[in-house]
């Protein structure tokens, strides 16, 4: 490994930088990223100039309790933004542990942003079984694989790649490919439901030619490195996420209630106990979510005997919670949070992407599931190898 990497001179405290630059930058510009699909890259821009793509390469940062109030302060403004700093962040910690120095010294820097792509067209959303191959080829090697959702793909500078293995036994090998390199196209534009602006289009990689110092450890172990340096902060941090979707929902719905007035009858929607009932039942899922979350971080932080079984749940709690909050946000706020302009009806579309995204939900549950049971993780429905 590596020798720590010290930052490069950034803000004094990116997590305080946050808001000036969700203020000026961010939030007036999601409805856009929203409305035509553009990549956020004058807030993705802000924010690494602010020092906060580099929160996780400083050695006196917070760690991944700081990210996820990074993650959940964005999700709340742009959650198109807020996934390519999510995917950012759990590539960061792949990288940090396994990747070449000036790659991470690149992105303490602020200079360099980075994404996953593990989820491939042949596996679908079991990213822990890739069916892309690694061979040798000459002095080099050779990759080839047909990548499904890579988030800000065409924009990132560099991937945490998955593979087959070069030649050891094992489920899968990871290694650092950088964008520019020969032979990796990105095949169109992302269009979805949700996130509009978040780049998660396929990558194919075909005869991609790589030196054998872009492996990231040992050839074959690459699941475990995944699964112990990846999962943990994309599935703390997709959490965060649906956090900060629904405190941006609850504000919306706040505010529909205490200044929307029934003209007739002389109330505000406030003054409905039916209504009042139901904005309780969502605050309460809400602050559940938030007490979770922050019982996993401390169970990882304090190395609690539950803290891979909290991990597990995480993720499938909040977007859970997520997509039951917007669902009911909206028909608190009614027909007019159908519309655009609200900001209803994006977040009620960006809510619904933590539960589809690998892992699923229900891939999550068996997990857990799994793990709860003594059972091994993957089992022969799930197998990887």
């Amino acid at each position: 490994m590596t020798s720590i990497v010290m930052p490069e001179p950034r803000a004094a405290d990116p997590v305080a930088a946050l808001d000036t630059v969700i203020a000026d930058v961010i939030a007036p510009n999601a409805a856009g990223v929203d409305e035509t699909g553009a990549f956020p890259r004058e807030g993705v821009d802000a924010l690494a100039r602010a020092g906060v793509l580099g929160l996780l390469s400083a050695p006196d940062a917070g760690g991944l309790a700081d990210a996820a109030r990074v993650v959940e302060r964005l999700a709340g403004a742009c959650g198109s933004t807020a996934m390519v700093v999510l995917m950012h962040y759990a590539a960061t910690s792949v990288l940090e542990a396994h990747g070449p120095a000036e790659v991470r010294r690149a992105i303490a820097a602020g200079e360099h942003l980075v994404t996953l792509a593990l989820s491939e067209t042949g596996s679908r959303s079991h990213f822990w079984a890739p069916v892309g191959t690694a061979t040798p080829d000459g002095t080099g090697v050779r990759l080839d694989a047909r990548k499904s959702f890579v988030t800000s793909a065409g924009e990132a500078d560099g991937l945490v790649w998955s593979s087959r293995p070069l030649a050891a036994p094992g489920p899968m090998t990871l290694w650092y490919v950088p964008s520019g390199t020969s032979g990796l196209t990105v095949d169109g534009p992302f269009d979805g439901l949700g996130l509009r602006g978040n780049a998660s289009s396929p990558v194919t990689a075909d005869g991609v030619r790589v030196p054998p110092g872009a492996m990231l450890g040992a050839d074959g172990a690459g699941l475990d490195l995944a699964l112990g340096t990846a999962l943990p902060p994309f599935l703390v941090l997709s959490a965060a996420f649906s956090l900060g979707v629904m405190e941006a929902l609850m504000d919306a719905a706040r505010d529909r209630m205490t200044r929307t007035r029934f003209e007739h009858l002389g109330r505000t929607l406030a003054d409905d106990p039916g209504a009042r009932a139901a904005y309780a039942r969502l605050r309460v899922r809400v602050d559940g979510t938030r007490a979770f979350l922050a019982d996993t971080l401390t169970a990882l932080g304090t190395g609690r005997d539950d803290a891979t079984t909290r991990v597990l749940q995480v993720k499938a709690v909040a977007g859970e919670a997520a997509a039951e909050v917007a669902d009911g946000v909206l028909r608190l706020c009614g027909g007019s949070a159908f519309r655009r302009g609200t900001g209803v009806e994006r977040r009620f579309r960006d809510a619904l992407a933590s539960r589809v995204m690998a892992p699923t939900t229900e891939a999550l549950h068996d997990f857990v599931a799994r793990a709860d049971l003594g059972l091994p993780l993957f089992g022969e429905e799930n197998r990887c190898c």
